[in-house]
């Protein structure tokens, strides 16, 4: 049997399938593995690439075997589903896996310490509780409504409009109760999503960069440890341009023909990522339109030609390739050189 050069490795839970060649780019490898032999077999192996899908437990096997002397490549599944040929079982994808980490034009996730993974985890925990924050001041609204109690729009109306219930004594005492309970899991959410809050404001005064980019119009605290947490190594982008698409605020291509055609943005990166900097974008231009003489040129061009939604998509654009500018190079933030042509 030759030297195993590359392996690819289809993980789950429990069950492990290899394919390996060798130099030749012949096969000399394929064997399942449970859970629990997958780090003697490597420690056994000479060093070899191994890749693997991005997915859950892919950063702590590339950091298990990273520790045993192979280098690990992680890729997006969507990179390799071309490369999975037709009847899908774990050795096609193990096949599959191997083969895509071979092309010389594959893209790689970078692989994240624990303390990374830790952080992103705060952000992850944010996230849901607004959803769930969210969830429950709609039914909350619902109900209220069915018995002709309305509020205006906005998350500091829920608590009046409970009160409001709770006095109300023509409800029935079962809805009263029910009303109490949501409102207990209301207040509950409240508390929890200050401390995450508070948790995640801590970890934005402690990290350099993320102060910088806090300090880009648009971004603020929220959206600037978002940047840095789930942004891998700034360097690996050639260009502002290819950090932008990255988060997918760049226009899908569907030109052919010599005739160039350009589409809505592809929405092909981080949906969080995205979603604060097109919030943020949406804030500048709401100011914007209240005092034009205190905006940009550039973005009173903009919103003169373009309508505001589409603005605040290209000002997330241009505020994402800011951002990509200042963590490359370690700069802070200026006014005016951001009216200026981003790489």
């Amino acid at each position: 049997m030759g030297e195993i050069i590359r392996i690819g490795m289809d993980t789950s839970k429990h069950v492990f399938q290899l394919h390996g060649v060798d130099v030749n780019e012949e096969v000399v490898l394929r064997r399942k593995l449970r859970r629990r032999e997958v780090v003697t077999f490597f420690s056994t192996l000479s060093p070899c690439a191994i890749g693997i899908e991005a997915g859950g437990g892919s950063h702590h096997w590339a950091r298990e075997l990273g520790a045993l002397g192979h280098e690990v490549k992680i890729m997006a599944p969507q990179l390799v589903k071309p490369y999975v040929p037709r009847g899908k079982n774990d050795a096609a994808d193990a096949a599959g896996l191997c083969e895509a980490m071979s092309r010389p034009r594959m893209r790689f996730v970078a692989v994240k310490a624990p303390e990374a993974q830790a952080a992103l985890m705060l952000s992850g925990v944010r996230e849901r509780l607004i959803r769930q924050r969210t969830q429950l001041a709609n039914a909350i609204r619902g109900y209220a409504a069915e018995f002709g109690l309305i509020a205006a729009k906005g998350l500091c109306r829920i608590e009046p409009l409970l009160e409001r219930i709770a006095a109300d004594g023509s409800l029935p005492a079962l809805a009263r109760e029910l009303f109490a309970e949501h409102g207990h899991e209301y207040a509950a959410l409240q508390d929890r999503l200050k401390r995450i809050d508070d948790r995640l404001m801590t970890w934005h005064r402690g990290n350099e960069t993320s102060r910088r980019l806090a300090k880009i119009p648009g971004a603020g605290p929220v959206a600037a440890t978002a940047l840095v947490m789930k942004t891998p190594d700034p360097h690996a982008f050639r260009s502002g341009r290819q950090f932008a698409a990255w988060l997918g605020l760049t226009p899908k291509d569907h030109s052919t023909a010599g005739r160039t055609r350009l589409g809505a943005i592809t929405r092909a990166g981080d949906e969080t990522v995205r979603s604060l900097l097109v919030v943020g974008a949406t804030a500048v231009i709401q100011q914007a339109q209240r005092r034009p003489e205190r905006a940009s040129p550039w973005l009173r061009a903009l919103l003169a030609r373009k309508p505001a939604k589409l603005a605040a998509v290209a000002l997330a654009n241009k505020t994402a390739r800011i951002a990509w500018k200042l963590m490359v190079s370690g700069e802070d933030y200026a006014a005016t050189r951001a009216t200026q042509p981003t790489g």
